[in-house]
């Protein structure tokens, strides 16, 4: 049941981790906005969440004593798995700060530029503070606290990770995988290579085209002309 149960939150982390690495590749680009440093926010506390929850429980597993050599060598390809999640996770935090400290989402104030409004002082200020004024205020403050909160955080995972390594020694040369590198890959290629060998099988098994066929018959003979025109203009020479 431990080992069924740490397999569940490390496959969670993974997808909240590739999630975060989706939503960072987009930070300063057409598509980013508040909403998406909000979702970036909620997803890597989210991921923190599970790193600690895993983190727990597969050290708890690996103090134990009493493992079998299968089951440890189990929850050591855990260990290092959660390991190189957890690398991942620290990079494409440290490339959300770099992101979103030169892409900010609102840019700093500039002086007023006079538009030609009339009126007093306190009328034009009191005019400019409106319901916007206020929510951009609203956005600029989140914008510079998530970017605070964000420094914090890292130095939390770059602290998790070292104290991983700390409580329990497993060296990732030691763990051996229990299928070739690359190994989804080849098998995705080589079905698609299958799919797309029989399909040409099947073209090519199929009923000759009449149009093809005239075109490659005219081809040829203009072919076989220009030959005979060539050896005879060579003669004459």
């Amino acid at each position: 049941m431990a080992r069924e149960e740490c397999k569940a939150m490390l496959d969670a982390l993974n997808k909240t981790t590739a999630c975060y690495h989706h939503l960072v590749l987009t930070v300063g680009g057409s598509a980013d906005s508040q909403n998406l440093r909000e979702e970036l926010q909620k997803t890597r506390q989210k991921a923190q969440e599970l790193a600690v929850a895993t983190c727990a429980r597969l050290t708890a597993a690996l103090r134990d004593r009493g493992l079998v050599a299968e089951e440890r060598s189990e929850f050591e390809r855990l260990w290092v798995a959660l390991s190189g999640c957890l690398d991942l996770l620290e990079a494409d935090m440290r490339r959300a700060l770099e992101l979103g400290t030169a892409f900010p989402l609102h840019a700093p104030r500039r002086p007023l530029v006079h538009t030609g409004v009339a009126g007093g002082s306190a009328g034009v200020a009191a005019r400019a503070l409106s319901t916007r004024s206020l929510r951009h205020e609203a956005e600029s403050d989140f914008d510079v606290t998530d970017l605070r909160e964000l420094e914090r955080e890292i130095l939390q995972v770059g602290e998790m990770i070292h104290n991983m390594e700390m409580k329990v020694n497993v060296p990732r040369w030691t763990v051996q995988a229990r299928q070739a590198a690359g190994a989804e890959l080849l098998s995705s290629a080589s079905a698609g290579a299958s799919s797309a060998g029989a399909v040409s099988v099947q073209e090519r098994s199929g009923p000759c085209d009449p149009n093809k066929a005239l075109a490659a018959t005219v081809f040829s003979a203009v072919l076989l002309a220009a030959v005979a025109l060539a050896v005879c203009v060579a003669k004459l020479s």
